[in-house]
């Protein structure tokens, strides 16, 4: 274990070549104001091989958040990095383009990107009727007071929902807050209209070093890069998976009941469902975006009173007389869970502070994302490791780490956790 307090640029230039077995960050999302101008000088920047560093602020007024980290980082990031090594990058969704090319431009190619989806955020939409109401100095009448029973102060409320909020008061451990009406006939006409969605996702950008040797396998017996750990990070259930690809009946043994090789055709039950690039939060949010839908699930047929058929049968799909039909029931179930970081994770192994940092990812995600990009006993990286989530994660998982985190007082936030975490 290895924790670093420096800029991540100038100590990851102390790291051996090809030492790393992967990279698992969750780097500032550059929130500020992405004009044309700045995107253009960025990217002009970036393809002469040269750093750009805007002034500005991003996330809550952060100047390190002003814009994502360029070429020059990724670049010593793939240096460092076992030649078919996966590097594992969170972004925002309104700036994960950028974060993707610059790590484009660092040579890396892109896997895929995950999917991280919660319910609990809050949205952070600006009210377009009060805002006229302000604009003309008119006071807009309380219609009702509405009652919140989350904790969170009206002047949270007011600065995230930017809703029809007023000034608020304590209701013991409730907060109530005035709804109102549009006061202008400019202000009425566009009463219920915004400027954002409610944030109920997060993009995790995998990319990988290319492979040196000429095939995955001889890469992975060379370095022990280049794939990925699939039954680690299977996903548990009770189903009976007898369907799909699992079946012993596809198109391989439909026709024939003749052992093949010797070996008879029995189903065997997986050590869970494959996993997938979407995790949710176990939300009521996240839930509803996968209903349970039984009756579409596997092993119907167009005609029930026909035996089914099977044509032809495409990964999770299956075509029954041209007609296709779903493998599985369609619940959230089949995705890895986790929870946003509660404030027990936050804050364990810390006696006398709290974890303040803006953007704690929790311990069971970043265990998950360790697990499955991360050979046995590999060194995992971390060059914007914050509060050190990653680091906390590969301590449970049994990895090496190497944490750089540039700001003071978040590296003595993350040594206690590290620390708490072996039980010194």
């Amino acid at each position: 274990m290895n924790i670093i307090c420096g800029d991540c640029i100038d100590e990851i230039k102390k790291l051996e070549d090809n030492s790393i077995d992967s990279i698992i960050t969750d780097p500032p999302y550059g929130l500020s104001k992405h004009t044309e101008k700045l995107t253009t000088e960025c990217l002009l920047a970036w393809c002469k091989g040269e750093r750009f560093l805007p002034k500005g602020r991003g996330f809550m007024g952060k100047e390190w958040d002003a814009w994502v980290p360029g070429p020059e980082i990724w670049k010593e990031c793939f240096r460092v990095l076992k030649p078919g090594g996966n590097i594992i990058v969170f972004a925002g969704t309104r700036s994960s383009d950028l974060m993707s090319i610059a790590l484009r431009l660092s040579g890396f190619e892109n896997r895929d990107t995950l999917m991280w989806a919660y319910g609990s955020e809050l949205p952070k939409s600006h009210n377009i009727s009060k805002a006229i109401d302000k604009k003309a100095n008119a006071e807009r009448k309380v219609i009702s007071v509405r009652i919140d029973g989350r904790g969170r102060s009206p002047q949270k409320i007011d600065n995230h929902e930017k809703g029809d909020t007023g000034i608020g008061h304590m209701d013991g451990s409730k907060q109530t807050y005035n709804e109102t009406e549009p006061a202008t006939e400019d202000a009425k006409k566009w009463e219920g209209w915004g400027t954002a969605l409610k944030p109920a996702y997060e993009p995790i950008l995998w990319f990988r070093k290319p492979l040196s040797e000429k095939t995955v396998a001889a890469n992975v017996l060379k370095y022990g890069t280049g794939g990925i750990n699939i039954d680690g990070c299977r996903v548990g259930t009770t189903d009976n998976l007898n369907s799909g690809t699992y079946s012993k009946n596809t198109q391989e043994t439909r026709d024939s009941q003749v052992p093949m090789n010797g070996i008879d055709r029995e189903f065997v039950q997986p050590k869970g469902r494959f996993p997938a690039n979407i995790i949710h939060d176990g939300s009521d949010e996240a839930l509803s975006c996968f209903p349970e839908s039984k009756g579409m699930s596997g092993g119907g047929a167009k005609d029930k009173n026909k035996k089914k058929d099977w044509v032809i049968q495409d990964f999770n799909r299956q075509i029954v007389k041209d007609e296709w039909i779903r493998c599985d029931s369609g619940s959230a179930a089949r995705f890895f869970y986790c929870a946003k970081a509660s404030k027990k994770d936050r804050n364990e192994g810390l006696d006398d502070k709290s974890n303040f940092h803006p953007t704690v990812k929790p311990t069971a995600l970043m265990q998950y994302l360790c697990r499955m990009f991360t050979q046995p006993n590999g060194i995992i990286l971390d060059p914007f490791a914050g509060s050190f989530s990653t680091g906390k994660a590969a301590i449970k998982e049994g990895f090496n780490f190497i944490g750089i985190e540039k700001e003071q007082e978040y590296c003595e936030i993350g040594g206690a956790r590290i620390k708490g975490e072996y039980g010194d």
